[in-house]
């Protein structure tokens, strides 16, 4: 670590990066061992959407409520019961015989994570606050955030490959323990003596609204989308987030202040938030499916063919500040969704093309990953840039709850497009096939499950495969396109000149 920080300096930043990294590896690392989960634990393609989307539903369930919690009673108190169940949850995770156990413990250690993610950056605030230290602190914060997320899928992949799947969340009760014990030594405790009550009417109305929302999405090819259950279940959603705008127009703190976005510069910038997550995201949740059932990749191969898509996002922030600061965020941001959409429309064309490998996909996970990489500081810069300061934490709580929020029902609508295609496939293929057999057979292939179905030959999976990913890659090109141009014109009509001083936060 640098010199610039004192010794207790170091151990802080040691704990909050260790915390960081445990919350981005547990996003990233994961989709490359769900095909095998799939054969280990005997999961279908749900379960594995459920593996993936309990974790991110379960952060966005927690992340505006620990602020408070932390602000109340204490914020290295939160942050050591955080570290202590993100441990504990792993633990239940890399030991579960099954896979509605592991679901449970993702979702424990969704919520710990959550809390994990807001108390390190109220950790770091309080504990650097001054000019060079606190520049060092973040940057050392942010390199090691960009790694969990940037570096998991080949971190996941090497696990696998030298140990086993339980590996991918056993390392981090080690990881847990020491962070846990340089946090109770080094890190100083903190509270808000103005600190707010709950809003318990808040946190239950959003979460019950995106759960629901979640749910008919992946359940509903066996509920029945027009069913009774099913419409009963997006009323519950639709009520559940009506009611969440009503609760949070009347309370006096609450935990979304709508009337923020009225400024035009944040509403353009939770814009390209939710548009990086309608499409970069949680498409890399399935692209190690495609790696190994689709190309015949090994995990470790997967994990290495998908660094082209997650470095470039390490790389490229830098340039977009410089492209920022001349340009403007209102110019950058849309700039950089195009470029996610370029992306896509190139990996369908690899995906689709007559020998699909790794260098037919490079060009187009190449380009999304510079697009992710152009946009995704400049939207955190932005959202809490353009309010005053006193709003700051709540405008960054709302970002990262846009991003959990689009990633979650994102998870749910992918999967949905990929096993439609692939049935659609089936269906021109198979026409033998009862169409009551082709929904499950098709999310056995999507799930990457096809050694075991008798009767389907190699290319006939192949193809199927090609043509759901196909249809996947189009949705995430077509509606971060529809994203960008939403941004574009949302952001203040003068974005070609810098604003003064004075007009920060006073756009309207």
């Amino acid at each position: 670590m640098p010199n610039a920080l004192t010794r207790r300096g170091v151990v802080v930043l040691s704990a909050v990066c260790l915390a960081c990294l445990m919350f981005g590896l547990e996003i990233s690392s994961v989709p490359t061992i769900l095909p095998t989960l799939e054969k280990v634990l005997h999961a279908d393609f749900k379960q594995l959407q459920w593996v993936m989307n309990a974790y991110t539903l379960a952060v966005t369930t927690v992340l505006m409520a620990v602020g408070a919690l932390a602000d109340r009673y204490g914020r290295k108190r939160v942050f050591l019961i955080s570290i202590a169940v993100f441990g504990i949850a792993s633990l239940i995770c890399g030991v579960a015989a099954d896979v509605r156990t592991l679901i449970v413990a993702r979702f424990l250690q969704g919520m710990s994570g959550g809390a994990l993610l807001i108390c390190q950056i109220a950790v770091l605030s309080h504990a650097f606050q001054q000019g060079r230290e606190r520049a060092i602190a973040w940057g050392w914060w942010g390199v090691i955030f960009g790694i969990g997320l940037g570096f998991g899928p080949i971190i996941g992949g090497g696990i696998v490959a030298v140990s086993s799947w339980e590996w991918v969340f056993l390392i981090h009760v080690l990881l847990a323990l020491i962070a846990f014990l340089l946090t109770l030594t080094g890190v100083d405790e903190s509270k808000d003596p103005l600190a707010g009550r709950l809003d318990i009417a808040g946190i239950l109305t959003l979460s019950t609204g995106v759960f629901c929302i979640a749910f008919y999405i992946t359940q509903g090819p066996d509920l029945g989308f027009t069913g009774t259950t099913g419409l009963v279940i997006l009323s519950v959603s639709v009520a559940s987030l009506i009611a969440f705008v009503i609760v949070e127009k009347v309370s006096a703190r609450p935990m979304f202040d709508f009337s923020v976005f009225g400024i035009r510069p944040f509403s353009g910038a939770i814009i390209g938030s939710a548009a990086m997550n309608i499409s970069f995201w949680p498409f890399m949740i399935y692209l190690p499916i495609w790696m190994q059932a689709g190309l015949g990749y090994d995990s470790v191969t997967a994990g290495l063919a998908l660094l082209a898509y997650t470095v470039p996002t390490l790389v490229m922030p830098p340039f977009a500040e410089r492209l920022s600061l001349r340009y403007q965020p209102g110019l950058v941001i849309p700039a950089g969704l195009f470029t996610i959409g370029v992306g896509f429309f190139l990996m369908r064309f690899g995906i689709v093309s007559a020998h699909p490998n790794w260098l037919t996909m490079l060009p187009g996970c190449l380009a999304a990953g510079i697009g992710l990489g152009i946009a995704n500081t400049p939207v955190t810069n932005t959202t809490t840039g353009s309010v005053s300061s006193d709003r700051a934490g709540m405008a960054s709580g709302i970002d990262m709850s846009a991003r959990m929020v689009s990633l979650a029902v994102n998870i749910a609508i992918m999967g949905f497009i990929l096993a439609s295609g692939v049935a659609a496939y089936l269906r021109r293929a198979l026409p033998e096939l009862d169409a009551s057999q082709i929904r499950p057979l098709a999310e056995r292939i999507s799930g990457g499950d096809s050694a075991s179905i008798p009767g389907l030959t190699d290319p006939i999976v192949h193809e199927a495969l090609a043509t759901g990913f196909g249809w996947v890659a189009l949705y995430g090109g077509i509606g971060v396109w529809i994203m960008a141009a939403l941004s574009f014109l949302t952001f203040d009509a003068g974005i070609s000149r810098k604003p003064k001083a004075s007009e920060t936060g006073q756009s309207q």
